[in-house]
């Protein structure tokens, strides 16, 4: 791969598995040094860092366990990013949370958590963020909405929020840096196959008494007319398209890959 990246320090929450760790992993293999964040097991984040590391050219990439329901908890993460990188001229906000029930069941505790860390986090990571990137007049911000950004699904009234909050976010922080080399923009996902969203499948066709094909095609991706994943790598080369040299221009945009859902 193309070194694209090469000397750019970029920052990728709720990496160590799923979208953000391929996100990580193009990066480095783009010439990045990334650092990680996000929970799990012990030996899984050690993997994740020794895999991205070996992109990288070293041991282990750098790593922030940062809770980032606690807003002090990423400032604190921002600047472990700057000091381990160097220079944090990428912050990818990619860690959420899901919860699914009616609003009128919905456990308020929930509601804040999935406030808290799919959208208040990435508002204060790139507060504290901004200041280096105006600085050396160089940034890339981009925020890992969903279709759910744009678009809603009954039960999912705090998630469907957050991420509608994430775009406009999005396009407020693109205008504020608009004469500036900073840009800021939302890649807006559907279903993605990642372990977490393919164990969905198996209780979906024992519930209906399908096969596990007609539940992920009929039930899982209902709405998205493809009836296909969307692959990890489709995400992580929409990442690294709007950190390359070509996205310059672009700015403030909800990029849709959702197979056709928002479309339809």
């Amino acid at each position: 791969m193309e070194k694209i990246l090469a000397g750019r320090g970029a920052l990728v929450t709720g990496s160590t598995s799923g979208i953000g760790l391929g996100i990580a992993k193009t990066f480095a293999a783009a010439g990045a040094k990334v650092m990680l964040n996000g929970f799990g097991k012990p030996e899984e984040i050690a993997a994740a860092r020794a895999e991205v590391g070996a992109l990288m050219g070293v041991a282990e990439a750098p790593y922030s366990a940062a809770d980032l329901s606690k807003s002090a908890a990423v400032a604190q993460m921002i600047e472990e990013a700057e000091a381990a990188l160097g220079t944090l001229d990428i912050l990818v906000n990619n860690a959420g949370i899901q919860f699914v029930a009616p609003i009128d069941e919905f456990p308020p505790e929930k509601f804040e958590a999935i406030m808290a860390i799919n959208f208040a986090s990435n508002w204060y990571a790139i507060r504290a963020a901004l200041p280096g990137m105006k600085k050396r007049n160089w940034g890339r911000i981009i925020n890992i909405a969903s279709a759910h950004g744009l678009i809603a699904s009954p039960y999912k009234s705090a998630y469907v929020s957050a991420k509608h909050a994430q775009i406009g976010l999005t396009k407020t922080v693109a205008v504020e840096v608009a004469q500036t080399q900073i840009t800021c923009n939302a890649i807006c996902p559907g279903f993605v196959r990642t372990p977490l969203a393919e164990a969905q499948v198996p209780p979906l066709a024992k519930k209906f008494g399908i096969s596990e094909e007609a539940a992920l095609k009929d039930h899982l991706l209902e709405h998205q007319p493809s009836k296909r994943w969307i692959e990890v790598d489709e995400i992580t080369q929409a990442a690294l398209f709007l950190c390359g040299p070509g996205s310059s221009g672009m700015t403030g945009a909800a990029l849709s890959i959702d197979g056709g859902w928002t479309a339809s």
